[in-house]
């Protein structure tokens, strides 16, 4: 089913299976990024600088293409703007604290900010959860938990680390919220590349006050171009092309999969250790997307 055939709910989205599987792909591409962000020889907020600023040609290519109809209004400039300001302030504490703390704690904490996009969802909604959203994400913050749980921990040494990404997750929300509302009127690489040009200086500016080493080192280019490749143009790309068609309970919903695509990820290339309580919160996280995605059929009167 294309987005031309696939029903509106009652808040105006419509998904198709496609745009589920580019919400989860989106998610999948930047689970990768703290890993990237550690291979990368320059600072960490230099990282996402030229995460943000090598792809702005191909975005201005692409939302050139893209364009929507819509004028580009003062309203939805100010909005992309806005978005823009948060992402820089997210990507900025979020890669600091990647370098300061251990990965589960990195991935957890940055990821915080999930829950205000489903407590948000529920209040933009006006409503209660319905009984199949309750256990939607009950199962994809127990998940979510259980994953990092084991491997979470607290020390003097990583405390300032946790402290920068659980501030990166907020900022995370904060960033998805504005960036959405411009998604429903704007083509999602007209979105990403306005928010790309508003963050790039913030971030250069951080790098350069904080006195980071900007350009990369001996570990050349390589680091920087897939982060800027998979992070930015795949990850971010899926996901702001999904952020018109769900709304916030679902989008919190999928980022706690990152947790879940870390553990996997850490089994399969690191060799980290992956014991049955590891996948029993991977099918709770599945579950809770599978419940988030079907839809509840009216009664017959």
């Amino acid at each position: 089913m294309t987005s031309a055939t696939a029903p509106r709910d009652k808040n105006g989205y419509q998904a198709s299976a496609w745009h589920f599987a580019a919400l989860i792909a989106g998610n999948v591409a930047l689970a990768l990024g703290p890993w990237l962000v550690r291979l990368a020889d320059t600072g960490p907020v230099s990282a996402g600088f030229w995460r943000l600023l090598l792809p702005i040609p191909l975005l201005a290519l692409l939302a050139w293409r893209g364009r929507s109809p819509l004028a580009l209004d003062r309203g939805l400039a100010l909005l992309c703007l806005l978005a823009g300001a948060f992402f820089a302030v997210d990507l900025a504490s979020w890669h600091v604290g990647i370098e300061q703390t251990r990965l589960a704690n990195a991935t957890l904490f940055g990821n915080s900010g999930s829950v205000i996009l489903m407590i948000w969802g529920l209040i933009a909604a006006r409503r209660a959860p319905t009984g199949q959203e309750g256990i939607g994400v009950f199962a994809a913050l127990a998940g979510a938990g259980i994953l990092l749980g084991r491997s979470l921990e607290i020390s003097p040494t990583s405390f300032a680390g946790d402290l920068f990404c659980l501030f990166a997750g907020v900022f995370y929300a904060f960033y998805l919220l504005p960036a959405q509302r411009a998604r429903a009127q704007l083509g999602q690489w007209t979105v990403l590349l306005l928010v790309s040009l508003a963050a790039a200086p913030i971030l250069l500016g951080i790098a350069l006050v904080a006195g980071e080493p900007v350009w990369p080192g001996t570990a050349g280019w390589g680091p920087v171009l897939i982060l800027a490749l998979s992070s930015q143009i795949v990850g971010q790309g899926l996901l702001v092309f999904a952020l018109g068609h769900f709304p916030p309970l679902i989008i919190g919903m999928a980022l706690l999969t990152q947790p879940a695509l870390a553990a996997l990820v850490g089994w399969l290339v690191f060799g980290e250790t992956l014991v049955p309580l590891d996948v029993v919160g991977m099918v709770l996280v599945g579950t809770a997307l599978v419940l988030a995605r079907v839809k509840r059929k009216p009664r017959m009167r």
